[in-house]
């Protein structure tokens, strides 16, 4: 019996991201989006409005001084991206992604702020909460992992319990985004629920079939890495 339950442990550790053997090699079924030594298949950011208003002859342009500025202040360092809380631009996937399976590894200091777009759409929350309570409208018990951006007293917006780490140490998002309804893990806790994933910046009209994924920029240092896609039919 005690050997049985060893072995139960050890496999179960096996499935805890935190023990990944090693950093930005992607498990079976899933592509690397951060290869761990550059940004590659990254850019600044342009965002689902200006993507849909801004004249196409100017977008590349427009999107090439972002990814510039981007390039200054998010960089790679022992395969891990940080930003400096400096440029005022957020990164995102060169690629457009549909219904997706996401895994993301995160860290922000004290009073830090950040984010995950899915679709181009803002965003599940990353932010000290303990640190800075009622700055967002939310005790310090709200934590992380909710979709701030959704309308006041939507069940989604707030998650449904705290599951962040202290702050400085690693966390990992679980996101399956499918239709329009988005589910978020937070180090192995169901924070979200099947949320739904709204079009921020058109209200009134549907949900975007395919958009960016993009980690924001919100005036703080940030740290990302194990950043694993799957594309779901």
């Amino acid at each position: 019996m005690k050997a049985r339950l060893v072995a139960v442990a050890l496999a179960t550790a096996l499935l805890v991201p935190s023990a990944r053997a090693e950093d930005n090699k992607p498990p079976a079924g899933f592509t690397a989006l951060f290869n761990g030594k550059d940004l590659n298949g990254w850019q600044g950011n342009i965002d689902m409005k200006q993507r849909a208003t801004m004249p196409k002859e100017k977008q590349a342009d427009f999107v090439a001084g972002r990814t510039k500025t981007a390039h200054q202040h998010w960089t790679v360092k022992d395969g891990v991206i940080h930003c400096d809380g400096k440029g005022g631009v957020s990164l995102q996937t060169v690629k457009d992604y549909g219904d997706f399976e996401l895994m993301v590894d995160w860290k922000i200091e004290k009073n830090g702020d950040s984010g995950l777009y899915l679709r181009g759409q803002p965003q599940v929350q990353i932010w000290d909460s303990e640190n800075t309570p009622g700055a967002r409208g939310a005790d310090k018990n709200s934590g992380s992992g909710g979709l701030w951006n959704n309308p006041a007293g939507e069940k989604a917006k707030m998650p449904l319990k705290k599951a962040d780490k202290p702050v400085g140490e690693w966390n990992t998002f679980h996101i399956v985004v499918k239709g329009k309804e988005v589910t978020v893990k937070l180090n192995g806790e169901l924070v979200v629920d099947k949320g739904e994933l709204r079009n921020y910046w058109f209200p009134k009209e549907p949900t975007p079939a395919a958009g960016p994924v993009e980690l924001q920029f919100h005036g703080d240092p940030l740290w990302f890495k194990n950043i694993y896609i799957k594309e779901l039919k």
